[in-house]
C-alpha cells in the first residue's frame, strides 16, 4: 500500500511522505561518471556461512577525484551491493559538494519544521482542552451562568 512512499536506505528504513518528497530539490545531486570510479570486489564476512565467505560479493567503490571510499556488504547479491554502494557514494558526494543544500539536509530540515509545526498544534490543543475543563468545572460549581 505504501510501497511508493518508502525509500530503502541501507542504514535505516526511512518513510518519506509525498509532501516532503515533493519539496526536495534533486537538481544539484551529483551524477557518477564511470571513468572517475574504481570498483573492487572482495570476499564478504559475517553471518551467512560458506555462501558469504566463498563468494566475492562485497563492494568497495573509490571516487578518484575526491578519494572517497565506500565499502558495502549488506546483502548476498553482488548487483544489489553495487547499487547500494553507488547510492551511498552519491549521498556522500552530495553532502561534500552541496553541504547545507544536500538532499539529506533538506529532508532533515523539512522534517524538523513539520515536527515543530505539529508540536505547536498539540500545545494549542492541550491549552484549549485545559481551558475547556476549567470552564466546565466552573459551570458545574455554579460560579458562572451560561444559560442566558
Amino acid at each position: 500500500m505504501f510501497s511508493n512512499l518508502i525509500q530503502r536506505n541501507p542504514v535505516t528504513l526511512v518513510r518519506l511522505f509525498s509532501s516532503i518528497k515533493k519539496k526536495l530539490d534533486y537538481s544539484k545531486v551529483p551524477q557518477l561518471i564511470e571513468t572517475e570510479l574504481e570498483e573492487e570486489f572482495m570476499r564478504g564476512s559475517g553471518p551467512g556461512g560458506q555462501a558469504v565467505q566463498r563468494t566475492s560479493n562485497a563492494v568497495q567503490i573509490r571516487h578518484i577525484p575526491t578519494n572517497i571510499v565506500v565499502k558495502y556488504h549488506g546483502t548476498r547479491l553482488l548487483s544489489r551491493n553495487r547499487e547500494i554502494a553507488r547510492t551511498l557514494l552519491i549521498n556522500k558526494l552530495d553532502e561534500l559538494y552541496n553541504k547545507e543544500m544536500s538532499v539529506e539536509n533538506q529532508r532533515k530540515r523539512l522534517e524538523k519544521e513539520k515536527s515543530v509545526k505539529r508540536h505547536g498544534k498539540n500545545d494549542k490543543l492541550r491549552r484549549l482542552k485545559i481551558e475547556f475543563k476549567k470552564n466546565l468545572e466552573s459551570i458545574k460549581n455554579g460560579e458562572e451562568d451560561y444559560t442566558k
